[in-house]
């Protein structure tokens, strides 16, 4: 056992892969959670019967949930079951067209060749050859590696250039093929990570190759089900979890780590701190007192940051049988829409929505005969429109459902029994992220990898992040993986290398 203490600061995917990793090493770890329950963006809300998931509901590549359950000798399958989704999105336009999106290669013919044709499918299975090489490369060997000099970003610079990686997704896209609604199809899935399509790198297609490869998945009981048995397994490890415990500065003497103080005034002491909080709150913030970080802080502030949501969650007193898990409302307008919200800050009056229907796979999510849902909107984050959405949430909230009725939902309105809405503003003050983003630093190739926060700071000695702001991203799998990246660094610095193979070997895991 390595008795040096470490501290965990937010529960969100993160912060617990990252917390669980260390407590296998034999490092005991406290996780301080600001808010009374775990899971961070990954929240749940729950009201009048009906179980809201506020944050990540598309679980892809389980693998790596999965290595985090055998790493400490035990099966995620006793834990949460995972069921899979199909399709794994419905694609659907104002003009009636429709793509139901799955891994399904003959469903997935049948509907390219009655799209586009003959010529955009043999387009798709180019792209999805091209997707799979990028998957091999950016995902399955740089995924969970982190970059800790310029000189490590250069030696994977070769495989970036033959990937084309300076591309953008929709460029890379429309080289292979050409009907409108499958770029778009096709090119959507960056935002899922908070990513403009015409500016995310190419990269980033690796998820189409992603869910084809492994598929998509959601908790029975919910994303929640998932956080609850990723702390289940956390303190049967031995770790702690402490709630409303908001870190109000992490403290140091100046070259190392000693410690936390919390929101109450008291002082915990550490000589390791593992930040899960939004990379910006931690620096600017939590670390504003150490004047050698002027000059980190000042790279912080002028990154730029992914866009922000407007979510709205609400109940219904009946069932929508025909609204699949997964559904994605493309609006009118794409690129323009897309430059409004990253570029130009503009609330536009049309708008794409993700709507989320978990009943549709797991009925226990709300009462008997109704549906629970959220809908998710794209929108400026506070620092390119600073909005007061305090005033315009619910005419915004309003104008939602009333798309979603006249398109989608006939006689929505009338059957919504219980709702709720999170806007920019939750995300600047609960979640504690700059301009309210929701996906913290954009994904920007100029943003990732070296160029991205590091997974250890290099100027405070025990400091070192996880989570959406370091590499490789934001979604799931890519916080999971920075807790790989995050803990690799860890080892080297304890040098447990070889002490966690050892325990690796013990419970089972193939080095």
């Amino acid at each position: 056992m390595n008795k040096t203490k470490s501290a965990v600061i937010g529960s969100g995917f993160g912060g617990l892969s990252l917390a669980i990793r260390m407590q296998a090493a034999g490092i005991p770890t406290t996780i301080f959670e600001k808010r009374d329950k775990p899971g961070g963006r990954a929240y749940v809300y729950e009201q009048d019967g009906f179980t809201f998931d506020a944050g990540p509901t598309v679980i892809t590549a389980p693998e790596c949930l999965e290595e985090l359950f055998q790493l400490c000798g035990k099966e995620m399958k006793d834990y949460v079951e995972m069921m899979p989704v199909t399709p794994f999105y419905r694609l659907a336009w104002e003009d009636g067209t429709q793509f139901d999106y799955s891994n399904n290669d003959e469903e997935l013919k049948k509907q390219i060749l009655s799209l586009s044709g003959q010529s955009d499918w043999e387009g798709y299975n180019k792209f999805l050859e091209y997707s799979k090489e990028v998957f091999k490369e950016g995902y399955e060997r740089l995924a969970h590696v982190a970059f800790p000099n310029f000189w490590s970003m250069i030696r994977v610079a070769p495989q970036l250039v033959k990937l084309q990686a300076q591309r953008s997704v929709y460029s890379i896209v429309s080289s292979y093929v050409k009907e409108d609604h499958l770029r778009q199809a096709l090119s959507f899935h960056s935002l899922l990570v908070g990513g403009n399509p015409f500016k995310t790198s190419s990269i980033y297609t690796l998820i189409h190759f992603l869910e084809r490869n492994w598929g998509v998945f959601f908790p029975k009981g919910g994303t929640g089900a998932l956080v609850r048995a990723l702390v289940q397994l956390f303190e049967e490890m031995g770790g702690k979890i402490e709630y409303n415990c908001e870190i109000a500065e992490i403290l140091t003497d100046g070259k190392k780590v000693t410690g936390l103080q919390l929101e109450d005034g008291q002082k915990r002491s550490f000589e390791r701190v593992c930040s899960n909080a939004d990379v910006a709150h931690t620096y600017l913030q939590l670390l504003q007192k150490e004047s050698r970080l002027n000059s980190t802080r000042k790279w912080i502030a002028s990154r730029k940051y992914s866009m922000s949501l407007v979510v709205i969650y609400f109940g219904t007193n009946r069932r929508f049988e025909d609204i699949q898990h997964h559904t994605v409302c493309f609006g009118p307008r794409y690129k323009e829409l897309l430059s409004d919200i990253f570029d130009k800050g503009v609330l536009a009056d049309d708008f794409s929505l993700y709507l989320h229907r978990p009943t549709r796979s797991d009925s226990s999510l709300a009462p008997d005969g109704c549906d629970s849902f959220y809908v998710l909107s794209p929108v400026p984050h506070l620092g390119k429109a600073p909005l007061n959405w305090d005033e315009i949430g619910p005419k915004y909230k309003e104008k939602i459902y009333q798309y979603l009725e006249e398109h989608y939902m006939p006689g929505l309105r009338e059957s919504i029994v219980t709702e709720h809405m999170i806007t920019p503003f939750d995300f600047e003050h609960t979640l504690n992220s700059r301009f309210g983003s929701a996906f913290s630093i954009e994904p920007l190739l100029t943003q990732s990898a070296y160029f991205r926060t590091q997974n250890k700071d290099k100027t405070i000695d025990g400091l070192y992040f996880v989570g959406a702001g370091t590499h490789p991203g934001a979604g799931v799998p890519g916080v999971v993986n920075s807790a790989k990246a995050t803990m690799k660094v860890i080892e080297e610095d304890l040098n447990l290398g070889s002490k966690a193979k050892d325990l690796n070997h013990q419970n089972g895991i193939r080095q």
